[in-house]
Order: structure tokens, then sequence, then C-alpha cells
């Protein structure tokens, strides 16, 4: 009879493991990890910060994007240790510390611009990068969806989005 039933993945593997530290939402960590953990695995796994979601693990779809010092970048195409001494920032952080939303969520939020939500946190952390960057925006259809062109969505089509990112920009006086 043929065995079903595969062993259990090891506990421990033999992998190079390095202790790093960095900063993530404000607070100093310090684990040590496998060399070839991903920083969005160590975001999940470690820290338990699930806001951060994978979904193509390939860097195309956007939904694992966080700040990493001040720039929105993918965490899936990143090493945890390429992220030591880093300062990330996750969608843990966007809402004030009372609970009340981050412009840029309440826009989502009034526009009804999600309906699954897996690519919300991804769009968020990239919007609230480029609103957070100096110079004019781009509020056109054409420059919203250059703003976006790099996170997906597959239940919306855009357009609640796009009014969301609109009605952000007025929120945050931007517009």
């Amino acid at each position: 009879m043929k065995r079903m039933i595969k062993p259990s993945i090891p506990e421990h593997s033999d992998d190079p493991r390095v202790t790093i530290a960095l900063t993530v939402n404000g607070e100093t960590v310090s684990r040590t990890v496998s060399v070839r953990m991903l920083l969005s695995d160590f975001l999940r796994h470690e820290l338990g910060l699930t806001g951060t979601h994978v979904g193509c693990e390939h860097g195309v779809c956007g939904c694992c994007t966080v700040h990493i010092d001040g720039k929105a970048g993918r965490s899936c195409l990143t090493l945890a240790v390429q992220a030591n001494g880093a300062d990330i920032r996750t969608i843990e952080s966007v809402a004030n510390g009372d609970g009340t939303l981050h412009p840029v969520q309440q826009a989502f939020k009034e526009c009804h611009a999600l309906q699954c939500g897996f690519c919300t946190p991804g769009m968020v952390m990239n919007i609230v990068n480029r609103f957070e960057e100096p110079g004019p925006l781009d509020l056109t259809d054409n420059g919203i969806r250059d703003m976006l062109s790099g996170n997906l969505c597959r239940c919306t089509g855009y357009i609640n989005i796009i009014a969301a990112v609109r009605r952000a920009a007025e929120l945050m006086g931007r517009a």
C-alpha cells in the first residue's frame, strides 16, 4: 500500500540563522531567523502582524506592500535579513492610536472601494506612501491609475478605488 500521509515538516531546519534587529511600527524587535525567511513571513509569523497579506509571492500583486525606510516596498521580495536595521511600517500602524481611521482608510470606507479586502492593505500602504511624498499629486484618472499600477484588485474594477484616492486627497488637503 502506498503511503499517503507525509512525515511532518521538521520544526528546525539546517538553514543558517542570523539575529536581526529592526523597528516595526515604532517598536524595536530582535529575532534570530533563517537567512531565507521573507520579510512578509517575518511580519506575519514572527510578529503576528497579519495585515500584511501575501498574494502572488512574486512582487506582482502588491498585497504585501509595507514601508521600508519610508518607501513602499514588497515584503514578499525582501528577505528579513535585508531589513536588518530598517524602519518598517505595516498596515497595523496606519490608523490612529484612538482607533480612528487614517484618511486613506476613511476614503476607502466612504467610497466603497473594497470588496473582499485582500488587496486593501497593500493598496492603502502604497497610497499613504505616495501621499506622504512631497510634491503635487496627479489626481487625473490616468495619474491615479499610475499610482495604483503596482496593486492588483480582482473584485472592484477600480472605479471606487479611484474615487477613494480623490476623496483621500480631499481629506488630507492634497486635492
